[in-house]
């Protein structure tokens, strides 16, 4: 199985947008929810399964493998018509209503300090995680819900030959608050700071194994890696900067050096507005950073003034303005949004992903506007922001 010599371009495209090179035109891709896309094939007339990756032949794709600490499948605890409640191999009890978005987390069995030093972890490098169909909470429980999601290695084959695969990994506060819960996690940080940091050391350790054990896995067929970790919301950091610094940053640091080692990129989705953490991104390697919430105050063109080319942007189009606004709005946006792509280090995608409220036309709009201005060199006309231009530093 090869790369077909479309996916060798795109796959090109996005490696030359990392190193902050000018490709062809800007890569653009998306994540996409469940209701968005129910909508969308309703509306272009398009087959349950159409696939809106292939559909308008986007750029990069992500995978995540089983990243449960323990590998198990759902403990049904409430199944009804309209909602289903499991335990998954985090220990976390959610409940997931068909007619909402999101789940709701109710409960977690790791609920003290003494709970979670006492906590022990599936080996990260389990086969399982990577060649067998199976439930796991990222997988499963979130837009949608889906039981014995396929295996990882066939999801890829799946893809590989027409998309660049990135692999998936959380970092360890993404994955402390889903053992121990985001209010418990926060108040242990305060009560319990060397016990929480210990914690974490092994969180590092198990995600440093899921990084090497995927690369494993794919046998070269990764083109990357995302590390999802929110550690911010809208105004600001849940938490000290100082904390993260010394507790998370080393292990997000020897993510980024793993992956490196094996010649791939990443990217690290950390929604709010994560501003004060920023020059530590840098200073550890990070490729590019996502999703750029707008709503949060984060605007891709300020940051380029701020940071130039020393880190790379991913999103940062508004969705709610994706949602409400005019064509005449949308391209003002979109085409002013390109001036980040000058000289690379800019992917085009939503500030988070693609919600239902997003008119099915609207998104085909952005998309085919981007395709149309957003090759290179870039004509923006009266959007054009020549104080970016060369902004290298």
């Amino acid at each position: 199985m090869e790369r077909t010599a479309n996916c060798n371009r795109k796959l090109e495209r996005m490696l030359k947008a990392l190193h902050h090179e000018e490709p062809d035109r800007v890569p653009i891709s998306d994540f996409f929810w469940g209701g968005f896309l129910t909508e969308w094939r309703k509306e272009f007339g398009l087959a349950a399964d159409a696939d809106i990756y292939r559909y308008y032949d986007l750029d990069w794709r992500v995978e995540t493998p089983n990243l449960d600490p323990h590998i198990q499948p759902f403990q049904t605890l409430v199944e009804t018509a309209t909602e289903v409640t499991v335990k998954t191999g985090f220990g976390a009890t959610i409940r997931k209503r068909f007619d909402l978005p999101m789940p709701a987390y109710v409960g977690f069995d790791t609920d003290t300090i003494e709970k979670l030093e006492a906590f022990q972890f599936d080996d990260p490098f389990d086969e399982r995680r990577f060649f067998q169909a199976g439930d796991d909470q990222i997988n499963g429980v979130g837009d949608g819900f889906t039981r014995n999601t396929p295996a990882w290695m066939e999801r890829v084959d799946a893809v590989y030959e027409d998309f660049p695969v990135f692999g998936s990994v959380c970092e360890a506060h993404e994955m402390i608050w889903r053992i121990a819960g985001q209010e418990n996690v926060l108040m242990g940080m305060g009560e319990y700071p060397e016990q929480i940091a210990r914690f974490v050391d092994r969180l590092h350790e198990y995600n440093l194994g899921l990084i090497q054990a995927q690369i494993k896995a794919a046998g070269g067929k990764l083109a990357g890696m995302v590390i999802w970790g929110d550690v911010a919301f809208n105004k600001g950091m849940l938490f000290s900067p100082v904390f993260w610094r010394k507790v998370f940053k080393p292990g997000v640091k020897a993510m980024i050096a793993e992956c490196h080692s094996a010649g791939i990129p990443v990217i690290y989705h950390g929604c709010g507005r994560a501003l004060k953490i920023f020059e530590d991104f840098i200073e550890i390697g990070l490729d590019a950073y996502n999703p750029l919430e707008f709503k949060a105050g984060m605007d891709a063109i300020e940051l380029r003034r701020q940071y130039g080319h020393r880190i790379g942007f991913c999103g940062n189009f508004d969705v709610q303005l994706w949602a409400a606004g005019s064509r005449e709005e949308l391209k003002a946006a979109a085409l002013t949004k390109l001036n980040v792509a000058k000289g690379g280090g800019f992917i085009f995608q939503s500030d988070h992903s693609v919600p239902t409220n997003v008119p099915p036309a609207s998104y085909d709009y952005v998309v085919n506007l981007v395709r149309e201005y957003g090759k290179y060199p870039l004509k923006l006309g009266e959007y054009d922001l020549p104080d970016l231009t060369y902004c290298r530093i």
